[in-house]
């Protein structure tokens, strides 16, 4: 590989994606490192409490929105982006319906922060081999 090589740039293209904040701090309060949209009050704010999985793309973004219907039966639309169809999960209690967005959000960081290191991994491995093959 060169120094010049089109992996290198995808790569550091990639990395500096990926080392932008997810989310503007004027556009949401971060709440363990994930976007809280709406801030819970008790009952009343179970009804549209909402968090975001990572990433630097808003259109591939996952969304998990609680919605109360008739006789406190709540419901968790998902989607993808802004402009995608729900798929809806329920009905649930309120406990059940902010615990299943809160775990849905932590999967969703923890797969995202595995691919992350596993790229940062793979670049360091080209790094290293572009050096020896430079040094040979």
């Amino acid at each position: 590989m060169t120094e010049g090589d089109a992996t290198d740039h995808a790569l550091a293209t990639i990395a500096s994606i990926l080392d932008q904040p997810a989310f503007p701090p004027e556009a949401a309060k971060a709440v363990a490192g994930e976007k809280l949209e709406v801030p819970l009050s008790q009952e009343a704010g179970i009804d549209g409490y909402s968090k975001s999985g990572p990433g630097p793309m808003e259109a591939i973004r996952f969304k998990w929105t609680v919605r109360r219907e008739r006789d406190d039966r709540y419901f968790v639309d998902e989607t993808i982006g802004d402009n995608s169809r729900s798929i809806t999960t329920g009905p649930m209690s309120a406990d059940a319906a902010i615990r299943f967005v809160d775990d849905q959000a932590s999967e969703a960081r923890q797969r995202f922060e595995a691919l992350r290191n596993e790229m940062a991994g793979r670049a360091a491995a080209a790094d290293i081999h572009r050096k020896n093959s430079v040094e040979s």
